[in-house]
């Protein structure tokens, strides 16, 4: 990996630290170009002709998103955003009263409000796995929750507000086992680690192109097993996922694109399929290493600051760190390191509430290095943050 050509690439660096690319990463300039390039096309010719011209690229971005999981292109289907991806496969599903849902105490608020709200309207069940000593999902425990009612296996893989690395492909091998439906949030893994389909046996994950993968906002994706093509139909349907054969029935594409709609944003299309290509072209193992050799690294920084706790879960964590340090207001913090110019985040207790209030966590700051950074960006954070102690 040429670190240097790679932050010469990355143009926010000049501008500042950046330590939060578990919220939206800065995007390299290749990405930008491709964004740009094609919105200036746009103008000049027009949103229809630039499409037009550059349908073959375009196309291409389900064969780029495709390997970079290990999927088939036609298991692809590209979305706005990850909460927008793991929602159409979630509401398509056919749940019905007295069905159980398993999950996970890590689950992502957005997730859980969508099972709340399907037990308001459905009257499904939902079942919360414990964790085990590590504070990962137990996945004997998981097994044991199984039952003839359960319909679905639904966890974050990552969650939001911490370097937990939950067991996904045991998780998988599990639900593969019982042939159960199995519902993956990736938001904070793709991008930062290989990720595998056919490895994690997922029937379905979700993702977006604005965190770890360093693509735009208002990009994400979904992937469904090539086996639900034949069943599940969206929630919600146009012209394009389910085109009128007459003026009395519709045919519903054959492929995952019947979870898209017609409009989209080309122009972050583009962008996201140089983001994927990026990241496969410097290689998910590298990234990986890299990554979490910082974020191990910052640990140990963080560890020696008076009255920091550092509060991440599990055996295996990745590049986010969740901690508190006694004395320090984490809003102020935040605040007055982005006017040093050094960006890190906050966890609010909201974003996984079953965690929150199972462990009684507070607000706490959050730092999600990447693989553009180096030793001295974790250094500059370490003595800012001495300066407010």
């Amino acid at each position: 990996m040429d670190i240097e050509k790679i932050r010469r690439e990355t143009p926010g660096l000049a501008h500042g630290i950046h330590l939060m690319a578990s919220g939206s990463s800065l995007a390299p300039q290749p990405v930008i170009d491709a964004v740009m390039q094609f919105l200036e096309l746009e103008a000049r010719i027009g949103g229809y002709e630039a499409h037009a011209q550059q349908a073959e690229m375009l196309d291409g971005l389900y064969d780029s998103v495709a390997r970079l999981i290990g999927a088939k292109r036609r298991e692809i289907a590209i979305l706005s955003n990850a909460t927008a991806a793991w929602g159409q496969a979630f509401h398509a599903l056919p749940l019905k009263a007295g069905d159980r849902i398993i999950t996970c105490q890590a689950e992502y608020a957005a997730n859980y409000v969508a099972f709340l709200q399907r037990q308001k309207r459905d009257g499904i069940e939902i079942d919360v796995v414990p964790n085990d000593e590590s504070g990962a999902i137990d996945v004997a425990a998981l097994e044991g929750l199984i039952s003839e009612q359960t319909a679905l296996i639904a966890i974050t893989w990552v969650p939001t507000n911490g370097g937990l690395v939950n067991p996904a492909a045991a998780v998988g091998a599990i639900a593969r086992k019982y042939d159960i439906p199995y519902l993956l949030d990736a938001c904070q893994a793709v991008g930062q680690m290989p990720v595998d389909v056919g490895t994690l046996n997922c029937d379905f994950l979700s993702t977006t192109g604005r965190k770890f993968l360093r693509g735009p906002r208002g990009t994400g994706f979904l992937y469904l097993r090539e086996k639900w093509l034949d069943s599940l139909e969206p929630a919600a349907l146009d012209h394009f996922s389910a085109p009128l054969v007459d003026t009395t029935r519709y045919a519903v594409r054959d492929d995952a694109r019947r979870f898209e709609t017609w409009e989209n944003s080309y122009a972050l299309r583009a962008g996201l399929k140089v983001a994927c290509d990026y990241a496969m072209d410097i290689g998910l193992e590298a990234i990986r290493q890299r990554a979490w050799g910082l974020t191990d690294l910052m640990r140990e920084k963080l560890a020696m600051l008076p009255g920091c706790r550092i509060m991440d879960l599990g055996v295996e964590k990745c590049a986010i760190i969740s901690f508190i340090i006694e004395g320090l207001d984490p809003q102020l913090t935040v605040e007055k390191l982005r006017s040093r110019g050094i960006a890190i985040g906050l966890s609010r207790p909201a974003s996984s509430l079953l965690d929150a209030e199972r462990r009684k966590l507070p607000v706490m700051q959050r730092i999600s290095p990447h693989y553009f950074n180096n030793e001295a960006d974790l250094d500059a954070c370490i003595a800012a943050l001495k300066e407010l102690l």
